[in-house]
């Protein structure tokens, strides 16, 4: 296999390498640690010493995720280097080849006409001319393949040093990968253990909850019995106060204010645009209705 092949071959494998690797360390961080991002952070808050623990061990993931992912970057922006000096070695070499196909031509055109010249004159000077343009045809051949020798030593060993940086950054993307998976796992089976302690702290507050509904729940039927007596006690003083009276009889000592609570209490609809003499024949009329 030519030199120049065996290069790209290592670039290809290098690059092939690179994709094969994950693609986003981070992406895998925040796949292992997704359970507990859902835990509140009022409740993480509340565990007593869990929360610093575990933001250490993410921020330390998360930083060695970034290490790895720039590392993978840099790995395949050399391996791309690689492939790209390997590529111009093999152009290099092409354009070499072709040059060396061109100056033969050319070179061979000139020793045809300067032969077609020289035969016009003398088989000798037909010779002569033949051997000196072969000479010098053959010089300037010799030129230009030194000068592609040279330009395609050159290029392929450019396109070696890539190949060997790029084989180093590889390896070192991979340590840190490892780093970045063991931190990541390690800061995932921390969180688990914050969520299931969050889990415990969350029931213990639903059971909390319940029983204080529980017990709201019976204060609010004791102060609607209560609403209820009191009701009852104000439709009682009403009936009282009107005596079944058409002009309302003690209502009218009553203020607006008073009147419009016993209006409320009987039921009566529009009383808030009640004059208070509306208001008390309005309330005597609902006691002898309800009466």
């Amino acid at each position: 296999m030519p030199r120049a092949g065996v290069v790209g071959w290592l670039s290809e494998q290098a690059q092939t390498g690179l994709r094969e690797m994950p693609s986003n360390a981070a992406w895998m961080l925040s796949r292992a640690l997704r359970p507990a991002e859902h835990v509140g952070s009022a409740v993480v808050d509340a565990i007593p010493g869990g929360g610093d623990s575990v933001d250490a061990r993410m921020a330390r993931a998360r930083e060695a995720a970034e290490r790895a992912r720039e590392a993978e970057e840099q790995a395949l922006e050399a391996a791309q280097e690689s492939k790209e000096r390997a590529d111009h070695a093999r152009q290099v070499n092409e354009h070499g080849r072709a040059r060396l196909t061109e100056t033969e031509r050319e070179t061979n055109r000139t020793v045809r006409q300067r032969v077609a010249l020289a035969q016009k004159e003398a088989d000798e000077a037909v010779k002569r001319e033949r051997r000196e343009a072969e000479e010098e045809a053959e010089e300037e051949l010799e030129e230009v393949r030194a000068e592609v020798d040279e330009e395609i030593e050159e290029a392929e060993s450019d396109a070696e040093e890539a190949r060997a940086r790029a084989e180093e950054l590889v390896a070192d993307a991979t340590e840190k990968l490892a780093t970045a998976r063991r931190l990541a796992a390690e800061a995932a089976d921390a969180a688990r253990g914050v969520a299931e302690e969050a889990r415990r702290y969350a029931q213990q507050l639903v059971d909390d909850a319940e029983q204080q509904a529980d017990e709201a729940d019976a204060r609010i039927a004791a102060a609607e019995q209560l609403r209820e007596r009191s009701e009852q006690s104000a439709k009682h003083a009403v009936r009282e106060l009107a005596g079944g009276r058409t002009n309302g009889g003690g209502l009218e000592s009553y203020k607006k204010p008073e009147l419009l609570e016993l209006a409320a209490s009987v039921g009566v609809e529009g009383r808030t645009n009640m004059t208070k003499d509306e208001l008390i024949y309005a309330i005597a009329k609902a006691s002898r209705t309800k009466s």
